[in-house]
């Protein structure tokens, strides 16, 4: 039986649409390859310790995902024309001229299409980890501030409760001492207190014998009038004396 060729028009077509969906395929395999690399570098890094990423400059993080989403929107734009590339195939394939050779065609179409299919799973698998990774780390890192607020409030708060209870100490040790001048004074009070009773009391004892007794003081009396009598006399006679002394020294 005899065949319809395709025209060269048709070939040429089909011919260049087949080299340029190679040429994105292996574009987008080396794409891959290197936005999974950079997800797996941003797992790596993540997964460390925080205080570990937090000495990290905030420029190479955001460095990072400046490349990140910059892969992301390439890899999106060549899976965008990978795609309209093998429709315009199939538009060619589908057409009167090409359908001596559809089988062959369709072949080859349905390769593009498996290939297309593979790496746009690839590519939105790793694209869904990655964001699950970020989602995360953003969580862990919400968290991790969150501890360290509350640890620095918490410090804050024990240096607060440190130096209240150091005035507390303060405190009590003035009210200790407040205490010990009290009780000196009250022990010093009632030592005076005692003892003006012990004074006082020996004045009514003496006021009583002294009461009780009126002939021992009369004679107290006498006695101290005797010896101030005889003092006198004896001032007088030496007075007296001392002039005749004076009166025969001149003479």
């Amino acid at each position: 039986p005899m065949y319809c060729l395709p025209s060269k028009k048709t070939q040429k077509a089909i011919l260049y649409l087949r080299k340029q969906a190679r040429q994105l395929e292996n574009e987008l395999e080396l794409k891959l390859v290197s936005f999974s690399k950079l997800c797996t570098g941003y797992s790596s890094s993540s997964s460390r310790d925080q205080r570990t990423r937090d000495s990290r400059s905030d420029s190479v993080g955001s460095s990072q995902d400046n490349m990140l989403v910059a892969m992301t929107t390439e890899l999106e734009q060549l899976l965008a024309n990978l795609t309209a590339v093998n429709d315009k195939m199939a538009e060619y394939t589908n057409s009167p001229g090409a359908s001596s050779r559809s089988a062959a065609l369709m072949h080859t179409l349905q390769r593009h299409r498996d290939i297309l299919q593979d790496y746009t799973l690839e590519f939105h698998k790793t694209k869904s980890n990655f964001l699950s990774l970020r989602e995360r780390e953003d969580l862990l890192g919400s968290v991790h501030r969150d501890i360290e607020s509350y640890k620095s409030s918490a410090g804050v708060n024990n240096r607060r409760t440190e130096l209240i209870l150091k005035e507390h100490e303060h405190l009590r040790n003035s009210d200790s001492l407040i205490d010990n001048a009290i009780s000196i004074a009250i022990a010093t009070k009632e030592n005076v207190t005692f003892q003006r009773g012990m004074l006082k009391s020996i004045q009514t004892r003496v006021t009583t014998l002294a009461n009780r007794f009126p002939t021992i003081n009369s004679l107290i009396q006498k006695v101290n009038l005797r010896k101030r009598r005889d003092s006198l006399i004896l001032g007088g006679v030496i007075g007296v004396c001392t002039i005749l002394l004076l009166l025969y020294t001149f003479h």
